[in-house]
């Protein structure tokens, strides 16, 4: 888990990891991420699962140790504790948060994928964006994946036009961005 965030954050780590050590901690070893987030090689988990904490629990961290919690809850096996913790990070534009948030995109749940739309602010696109720019391979990878969940899960009946699916419009934005930054940049 201390390879999921940058160096910087070392110590917040480690107390929000102190702070889950009495939850059975297990992480799915076989679909870790590898990203680049400013320069820093960083390896997102997969899938954690552990429970969450009671309600009240951990209300003494820091607001940088409690994003950090919420972008591990951002990788749990259930969608409702992701959906839950997506909305917990609605104001916050850190950086290091774009890559537990960006894997949201090459999933399959589409609800999870709305709220991302109505975060998607000019921000946390800029984040995307560079996000992108530092990771090509796996921004293809994640459109793929999104198009792949759209054709077998919503093409049929709610979005039988991709343009008009939820995911694709959240591309399609960061795509604008990213042509706008770098094309300014060049």
């Amino acid at each position: 888990m201390l390879n999921a965030f940058p160096i910087v954050l070392r110590n917040d780590v480690e107390n929000v990891i102190d702070f889950l050590s009495n939850k059975n901690f297990d992480i799915h070893p076989t679909i870790d991420q590898e990203v680049i987030l400013s320069g820093e090689k960083l390896t997102i988990p997969g899938r954690v699962y552990f429970d969450e904490p009671k309600e009240g629990l951990g209300n003494n961290m820091t607001d940088i140790q409690q994003t950090i919690l919420n972008c591990i809850y951002l990788r749990h096996h259930n969608g409702y504790v992701r959906q839950e913790r997506l909305e917990k990070l609605k104001n916050n534009n850190e950086y290091f948060v774009t890559p537990f948030i960006f894997q949201l995109l090459g999933e399959y749940v589409v609800e999870i994928v709305e709220i991302i739309n109505e975060q998607a602010k000019e921000s946390k696109l800029r984040n995307f964006a560079q996000f992108v720019e530092e990771n090509p391979k796996y921004w293809m990878q994640t459109e793929s994946r999104m198009i792949s969940y759209w054709n077998e899960y919503y093409r049929r009946l709610t979005y039988p036009n991709i343009k008009k699916y939820i995911g694709y419009e959240i591309m399609r934005k960061i795509k604008n961005e990213h042509t706008t930054i770098y094309k300014v940049r060049n």
